[in-house]
């Protein structure tokens, strides 16, 4: 058997043994604990007019995501928990608040993904630099430091993913939040509350800003504080407008000023911001058409008017 064939079978009986090991860990968790989860099982199939719809058909339905995905990544971060503080833990869970929470990932599960995906990395370049370098003493210590670093470079990669999705999650709420302020504007002086305001707003569109209402309106029904549901919605964001939007409802509750009043403002002073803005993109316009026209377009021009000339007076000049 060559060395490279020894590589390829211990790269792949890694991967099936650490594979097989995760599956093992998460099944056995999954049925020492996860009593909540079970519960809402048990509630949904006794919700079910259906009888013959089993325990079993509802595990099924459930996305591969949920069913083997997450149970995986909670069972790869609680093995490698010490490598994470709770002080991280902290901010990673308000960055994962302001991503959105994407697929309901909580810290231990984004966790796990960077582990995985840190490993994944470490294999494939290790296996790379392998059979490139070929089994010596050298090479294997140029593909462990390869390795290693191609575990930083997929441990990082995930927090790019998140800060993109952040980004543009931040984007939409400031590109909706002028139209969601009008909506509102518009059913307040109709004469419907603050409150039922936002419920309408949540219920008209589907996007970021209309689930950060609709998730006020069901912390209000829990019982907690405008106020505080309110700050809430605006930590989850971070989005300068939303919180001088939240500042100037909180101050015209106390206050007693009218909040139709406020949010009239409000929404003339985002409306007049989102012009700014882009107008401010439409100025950044011609800096930006600077670099592909010098380095794409004038080449190809000079090389269209300049080429036929330099061809004569080469051939004049060797002839």
């Amino acid at each position: 058997m060559t060395p490279l064939t020894l590589v390829v079978v211990g790269l792949v009986a890694i991967v099936i043994i650490i594979s097989a090991v995760l599956l093992v860990r998460s099944g056995m968790r999954a049925a020492e604990g996860g009593k909540g989860d079970i519960q809402s099982r048990l509630e949904e199939y006794a919700s079910r007019s259906d009888t013959s719809f089993s325990l079993e058909d509802i595990e099924l339905s459930l996305p591969f995501s949920q069913r083997v995905v997450r149970p995986m990544l909670i069972t790869l971060s609680t093995s490698f928990s010490r490598l994470s503080p709770s002080r991280s833990r902290e901010a990673m869970e308000l960055k994962l608040q302001l991503a959105g929470k994407p697929y309901n990932w909580g810290p231990s599960e984004f966790f796990g993904l960077r582990v995985f995906v840190a490993l994944v990395f470490g294999a494939l370049f290790f296996l790379v630099v392998t059979v490139s370098q070929g089994i010596s003493g050298q090479g294997i210590l140029l593909a462990v430091v390869s390795a290693a670093f191609g575990g930083l470079i997929g441990f990082l990669l995930p927090l790019l993913w998140l800060r993109t999705k952040t980004r543009r999650r931040q984007t939409e709420i400031i590109r909706t939040l002028p139209d969601a302020l009008d909506l509102l504007t518009i059913i307040v002086e109709a004469g419907m509350g603050f409150d039922g305001a936002m419920q309408k707003v949540a219920e008209k569109w589907n996007n970021e800003i209309s689930k950060g209402f609709a998730k006020v309106v069901q912390e209000m029904r829990l019982g907690v504080a405008r106020r505080e549901a309110l700050k809430n919605m605006e930590q989850s964001m971070g989005v300068p407008d939303v919180t001088t939007f939240v500042a100037a409802i909180i101050q015209a509750e106390q206050l007693g000023v009218s909040i139709a009043k406020i949010l009239r403002v409000q929404s003339e002073q985002m409306r007049i911001k989102r012009r700014q803005r882009a107008e401010a993109e439409a100025n950044k316009a011609p800096i930006k058409m600077l670099f592909p026209m010098v380095f794409l377009i004038f080449p190809a021009l000079f090389i269209i008017l300049l080429g036929p000339s330099a061809l004569i007076i080469m051939e004049t000049r060797f002839s």
